[in-house]
């Protein structure tokens, strides 16, 4: 039912854990983003942004042709509302969960994104950058675990694609330069939902790509030195 484009990296995993959930059929279709797949002109029919995650759902609600969805909050919404799962119904329960969707593909996700940049494959360590983005994501984990004070999940008691959205994002919190143990809310959420059997599942299904070679020299030659132009000459 569903074709997924994927990596096994933060917004790629948000979308299988989505999907083990729901018990939905898919089928991975690799995007290995060192090598430029994102950059193919039949990928980039769809995803226009050369980022994956993207869907096609070959059976939408409408009986129609073929949907595709990229970008990974849209993703997630769509599922969501498609299975009529993991977003409430209530228009204060559902705006909740919007919320904390919007935060994290407007904040946590960027933001950690830059850390894991500067911090890991960046040629040149900039200080005052490294910085930057760490006490970012250092603040963006308080925001968070603050959250979490008086609630099993970020929306409320109930487990929504909010929770999904964040937590790829906490996982490399080692890498992020950040101490889970400072945010005993939030580090108690975090083992809540990675010890959810459809998060096992989906971490699981990564597994045979993780273990490709990391990223090479070239690759990040095409993940960190793209402009309009050099997009348009590879499509």
């Amino acid at each position: 039912m569903i074709e997924l484009y994927y990596w096994p990296t933060p917004n790629g995993h948000k979308i299988t854990m989505f999907l083990e959930e729901a018990g939905l059929h898919y089928r991975i279709r690799p995007v290995d983003i060192s090598a430029g797949d994102q950059f193919k002109p039949e990928f980039l029919a769809f995803s226009p942004n050369n980022r994956m995650p993207a869907i096609i759902d070959t059976a939408p609600s409408d009986g129609g042709d073929p949907v595709t969805v990229f970008e990974s909050g849209a993703i997630l919404l769509y599922l969501a509302e498609k299975t009529g799962k993991f977003l409430p119904a209530g228009i204060r329960e559902r705006k909740t969960v919007m919320e904390w969707v919007f935060w994290q593909v407007g904040g946590l996700g960027p933001m950690a994104g830059q850390n894991h940049h500067f911090g890991v494959y960046a040629p040149e360590k900039i200080q005052y950058a490294i910085d930057r983005y760490v006490n970012e994501t250092n603040r963006l984990y308080g925001v968070l675990d603050r959250r979490l004070q008086d609630r099993a999940f970020i929306a409320g008691e109930h487990y929504t694609i909010a929770d999904m959205a964040a937590y790829p994002w906490i996982v490399p919190w080692k890498r992020q330069q950040q101490d889970l143990a400072a945010f005993p809310n939030l580090q108690r959420w975090f083992d809540r939902v990675r010890e959810r059997p459809a998060t096992l599942k989906a971490y699981a299904r990564g597994e045979p790509f993780s273990n490709r070679p990391s990223v090479t020299e070239e690759g990040k030659k095409l993940l960190f030195g793209q402009t309009a132009a050099t997009v348009a000459s590879r499509a």
